[in-house]
């Protein structure tokens, strides 16, 4: 019965994963119409897109206390509940403030969802006894391609404001079908005290050196890829001369390349284990990002884009999953410090990759990120923990 119910919660997850991805895949052409409606610069628009990443990113702060004192199933519901109007009230927004106030609001929403569901996976996970985080994010990958392409669609024929509530009506229907199946929360791990549950739970910043280090293996591992989304189609064009489409296939295959090795990612982590999938999986993405730096012809930068994606592909979800069995720590609370953490990756890739790339160039600031694959893969045996919890000693059970 356990089986069944977790296998059920298993598609329930991925269905919330799918969810996530596709508001955020829909809201991504919405971007360039908020300049003309509101008559604002594109430096403007930077700072509203860093309200909307500072909300997240805060919000997932606060995300693991939530789930500690309601549950992971609960929390999940309501913000999935919650990130539906979201779109459409940004959309909607009637002047630049209540558009700022919304975008806060957006992001809040959408990174307590991204906590929860990540949380609900690893407890799958458990019950299940074998990987399911990499296929999970690639529902997300999955979600974000369909909001995007279908959306941009939607926007051309029917407008923006009827894209924002197709979206939330899809939106809808998903996780409101999703609910009734995710699994219930869990009680604490073995080994872990009740006072140590309890005090790991009272601190924002609990006193954890692992914790922390995971959440800087994340981020190491989302910079690259946000220097790819934002900066690949630059450095295609003003490196090497590449037209409008052959530079937009940069990322586009890199992408690609994630959204496959995603959904290959657990049958491979459950054949190698965490630890070496994550060293392989570092060490190609390393290779891939220093290819495109060292690369003479763009056919050879879109290759090692793609080699780079099949290694950044498992990264995440498995320091995901490390962080979810940590031994020390309620899973929710280990997975919301790496989430905040890993996510400033992407707060601080863009401005970052761009005053780095003006001032030595592409290729230097390639070849620089790649050694933050590199150290990634070296360190990969702090993410043992993701094939299952360690037993505790009476030491090790002692509040941080």
């Amino acid at each position: 019965m356990q089986d069944r119910q977790a296998r059920r919660a298993r598609w329930a997850v991925a269905a919330m994963f799918l969810a996530n991805g596709f508001v955020m895949g829909a809201w991504a052409p919405q971007i360039p119409l908020l300049m003309p409606r509101h008559g604002v610069t594109e430096s403007v628009l930077g700072l509203l897109i860093l309200v909307l990443g500072l909300g997240a990113v805060t919000a997932m702060l606060f995300a693991g206390r939530l789930i500690g004192r309601f549950g992971g199933r609960r929390v999940l519901s309501w913000f999935s509940l919650a990130l539906i109007p979201v779109l459409p009230m940004v959309v909607f927004s009637p002047n630049l403030w209540l558009l700022a106030l919304f975008m806060a609001l957006f992001g809040a929403m959408a990174g307590c969802m991204d906590v929860a569901m990540n949380a609900q996976a690893v407890e799958i996970e458990r019950r299940l006894n074998r990987a399911i985080m990499s296929s999970s994010h690639g529902f997300w990958s999955l979600g974000g391609f369909i909001g995007g392409s279908a959306g941009a669609w939607v926007i051309a024929h029917r407008g923006s404001e009827a894209q924002s509530l197709l979206t939330a009506a899809i939106v809808a229907g998903i996780v409101l079908a999703a609910m009734p199946f995710l699994l219930p929360s869990a009680p604490a791990p073995a080994g872990v005290s009740v006072a140590t549950a309890t005090a790991a739970k009272t601190r924002l910043f609990p006193k954890d050196f692992h914790v922390w280090l995971l959440g800087f293996l994340a981020l190491f591992a989302m910079v690259p890829e946000g220097a790819v989304l934002d900066w690949a189609a630059i450095y295609l064009q003003k490196e090497l001369g590449a037209g409008v489409f052959v530079s937009g296939l940069g990322f586009a295959f890199f992408a690609g390349a994630m959204a496959v090795m995603r959904f290959l990612g657990d049958t491979v982590r459950n054949r190698l284990g965490a630890v070496r999938t994550l060293r392989i999986s570092g060490f190609l993405g390393a290779a891939g990002m220093m290819g495109g730096a060292l690369a003479t012809a763009d056919w050879m930068v879109i290759a090692s884009f793609f080699a780079a994606g099949l290694g950044i592909a498992n990264m995440v979800p498995i320091l995901f999953s490390a962080a979810g069995n940590h031994p020390r720590l309620p899973s929710a609370s280990a997975i919301s410090i790496v989430t905040m953490v890993g996510y400033c990756g992407i707060l601080v890739a863009p401005s970052s990759i761009g005053f780095l790339a003006e001032h030595a160039g592409f290729r230097p600031t390639y070849a620089g990120l790649s050694l933050l694959l590199v150290v990634v893969g070296l360190l990969a045996a702090r993410a043992a923990d993701a094939d299952g919890a360690r037993p505790l000693s009476a030491t090790q059970a002692q509040p941080a």
